[in-house]
């Protein structure tokens, strides 16, 4: 594999890291000042609005939409560093349309469903939301018990009822993806659906506050009645497309990792030089020099292992031991170099008015989101010992 960007996936990464640097970080005074206020650190509709009006000018719309949509189809390794840039920053800002239902979608919509769904969004119309966890059941997709039976008048609608948890956006998607239980427990019972925000039945109980200034939610699903044209892929096969959305994510994670850590590394950098103490520049203590070049090697390693991991995904090979070894490695790994360059700053790095503590606590989420490091450490140690058998 050639580690270098293609010219037209380097000129993308610097117009993000320009992106980033013009419209993204010019605002993280108000989102720490909000944070330190104790207001949701979010961006405005406002800021979010503006935002939209200047990334869409700018052409960074649908990057990985597919072509006869409109979008640029670009492969996950030309993701990677838009993600980094995009994840250096606190005024945290995703580029429409969220890759992750995006490419859910794509792998699984009817011709029905293309028009009315996946051609709006993959152009950034409307705003999805994904509903898989449950109350209790963890990161393991056997333990949902969320039920869809067909209706018994025949008319081939489904009846859905059940409780999600965790759902982001669920009080302003246009739609829900909506994993449910169709079958026998297991994988091959599992049937995804297109749920509309105003479905009679689909009720949102409460927002969850989220450390990082996230706010999440659950949702009831009362005898909420889903038409069948409705059903996303095949009764009974929602199990590999989730994956392949939760495989986009975790790309996505580790990427973002990637960009906060590169961050609280340039902070130390630029910091350490500038600082004494009892006579002498943090630049020339030991333990700062190690704390650096730790990161810098950590950050190196990372990055590598997220660009080979995104190149075989876009090869089609087999990547579950890698996208799990990368998303243990980037979450643990920033969460490390952003404790670093926390303990760098003293007691100016426990201040609100810096962006560490809210890159950190962002970070921390990820280290639970989209598995947990120890499912994930699961799965490795199970894929190799299989091979062994």
């Amino acid at each position: 594999m050639n580690f270098e960007l293609v010219e037209e996936h380097r000129m993308l990464a610097d117009l993000v890291q320009r992106f980033v640097a013009d419209h993204l970080i010019p605002l993280e005074g108000a989102v720490l000042a909000r944070e330190a206020a104790g207001e949701n650190p979010e961006l405005t509709a406002a800021e979010r609005s503006a935002l939209d009006a200047i990334s869409h000018d700018m052409g960074l719309w649908s990057l990985d939409a597919p072509a006869e949509l409109g979008g640029h189809d670009l492969p996950h390794v030309a993701l990677v560093a838009v993600n980094e840039a995009l994840g250096g920053t606190v005024a945290k800002y995703v580029l429409p349309p969220d890759s992750p239902n995006l490419r859910m979608l794509a792998a699984s919509v009817s011709e029905a469903q293309r028009d009315a769904y996946l051609a709006p969004y993959a152009r950034g119309e409307t705003i999805s939301a994904i509903g898989i966890s449950e109350p209790g059941a963890g990161a393991d997709p056997s333990g949902m018990t969320t039920r869809a039976v067909r209706a018994d008048d025949g008319s081939g609608d489904w009846i859905i009822n059940g409780r999600k948890i965790w759902i982001t956006r669920a009080d302003e998607c246009d739609f829900t993806i909506l994993m449910a239980r169709t079958g026998a427990a297991g994988r091959g019972g599992l049937s995804a659906f297109l749920v509309d925000r105003d479905t009679p039945g689909f009720n949102v109980l409460r927002a969850i506050p989220m450390i990082g200034g996230e706010t999440t939610y659950e949702v009831a699903l009362d005898d909420c009645r889903v038409a069948g044209w409705k059903l996303l892929g095949e009764e009974g096969g929602g199990f590999a497309p989730m994956q392949l959305r939760l495989g986009t994510r975790r790309m996505e994670i580790a990427a973002w990792c990637i960009g906060a850590a590169q961050r609280a590394l340039n902070m130390m950098t630029e910091y350490a030089p500038q600082r004494t103490t009892f006579g002498e520049k943090l630049a020339d203590r030991q333990a700062v020099q190690w704390w650096v070049a730790d990161a810098a090697i950590d950050i190196h390693a990372t990055r590598l292992m997220a660009y080979d991991c995104a190149w075989k995904l876009d090869e089609g090979r087999d990547v579950r031991s890698e996208i799990s070894m990368l998303k243990i490695r980037a979450t643990e790994m920033a969460q490390r170099i952003i404790d670093q360059a926390m303990q760098c700053f003293g007691a100016m790095g426990m201040t609100r008015e810096m962006p560490l503590h809210l890159l950190g606590q962002r970070v921390r989420t990820m280290r639970i989101y989209d598995g947990p490091s120890e499912v994930h450490r699961m799965v490795v140690a199970r894929n190799l010992m299989a091979t062994k058998r």
